[in-house]
């Protein structure tokens, strides 16, 4: 029963859970992953719908803590992220024991036995199922929180369920910032937290600001976690330009092979002049090595640049700079160059 006023205001209010429009979800008493850690007890049975990051991260959890695990998605698991790299994050939750059907629907829930689930699932074919579990873990992402926010009143502009902004996170009304995920794009902590940092610099300062989604980076925490910031191989071939591909694999870290942890691999996209475009990452510490390549691709350096620090051995970071090295071994077999250093040789 509070009216407060204010020059210009920011509009942060989050996301909540989506609920698919499955046939007899409504009904059921299913956990999210904001409600699954208020569980006491250890499901028996645990059915995840949704193979998202948030889906297989907490199936691979669940099952490594004890728990029957079945994960039913209607497309492909992991399907933001590079296949090349989400196959081993795949292959090494389907070794730890979680089912994954991939390529079905729920076509409907209801309950079974004593506060049981069943999940009736169907694939392409027509063809349905049942799967069975204690409990329901809904992980089909997550919507903003918009409802009931008087957007129309104030004269700010909605569109695909999140708050229309420009650039700058200024919405229709132009004292009024949405930040975060309300504000569409890609939903993480991080994300609202440099939003905030832009916000203030434009609120308070009246520094012209400029979202750039292409230094975000985002990290699956499976085991192995999976981490990417910029553009990826396949965003980079959609625009039809010329490109490189620097690698380099766990195996061949003596880090990861002192702690086991040889699968994986990193890989870096870059122009043909060097300018670093995406980097992907599989591989224990992914998360903490990716945070290098995303403040290249913010400040702008060229994979040059990666090749000049010294990396500390042994470590897992030794990695980026494998892989940076990549970019100049291949000019050793140019016929120019070797006739250079040919010619230098003869100097003694």
């Amino acid at each position: 029963d509070h009216e407060i006023r204010a020059r210009r205001s920011v509009t942060a209010t989050g996301p909540a859970p989506a609920a698919p429009p499955s046939p007899g979800l409504a009904d059921m008493p299913d956990l999210t992953n904001e409600t699954i850690f208020e569980l006491r007890r250890r499901p028996s049975q645990l059915v995840v719908s949704g193979g998202g990051p948030i889906g297989m991260e907490l199936a691979q959890a669940h099952r490594r803590l004890g728990c029957e695990v079945t994960v039913v998605e209607m497309f492909a698991p992991l399907a933001k992220d590079d296949p090349e790299a989400a196959a081993i994050v795949l292959d090494q939750i389907r070794r730890d024991g979680v089912v994954v059907r991939a390529g079905v629907k729920v076509a409907g829930v209801r309950a079974q036995g004593k506060g049981g689930v069943a999940v009736t699932i169907e694939n392409e074919n027509g063809e349905e199922e049942t799967v069975t579990g204690s409990h329901l873990l809904v992980a089909a992402g997550r919507r903003p929180n918009i409802d009931g926010l008087g957007l129309d009143e104030a004269g700010i502009a909605a569109a695909k369920g999140s708050i229309s902004v420009n650039r700058g996170l200024r919405t229709t009304n132009r004292r009024v910032y949405a930040i975060g995920d309300v504000a569409g794009g890609l939903q993480f902590t991080h994300v609202a937290n440099y939003h905030a940092g832009l916000v203030i610099r434009s609120a308070l300062f009246r520094l012209p600001v400029r979202e750039n989604r292409n230094i975000i980076p985002w990290v699956t925490y499976t085991d192995p976690e999976l981490a990417h910031v910029g553009l990826s191989e396949g965003d980079v071939a959609a625009q039809g330009g010329k490109f490189r591909i620097l690698r380099w694999p766990y195996a061949e870290n003596d880090r990861a092979q002192a702690e086991r942890a040889t699968d994986g691999f990193i890989k870096v996209i870059v122009s043909p002049r060097g300018k670093i475009l995406g980097a992907t990452i599989v591989g224990r510490g992914a998360g903490e090595i990716i945070q290098l390549w995303a403040l290249a691709i913010s400040a702008g350096l060229k994979i040059k640049a990666m090749t000049a620090f010294v990396s500390p051995y042994p470590t897992l970071s030794e990695i980026s700079k494998r892989a940076a090295i990549g970019f100049y071994s291949q000019g050793l077999t140019n016929p120019w160059l070797r006739r250079i250093l040919s010619l230098l040789r003869s100097f003694g």
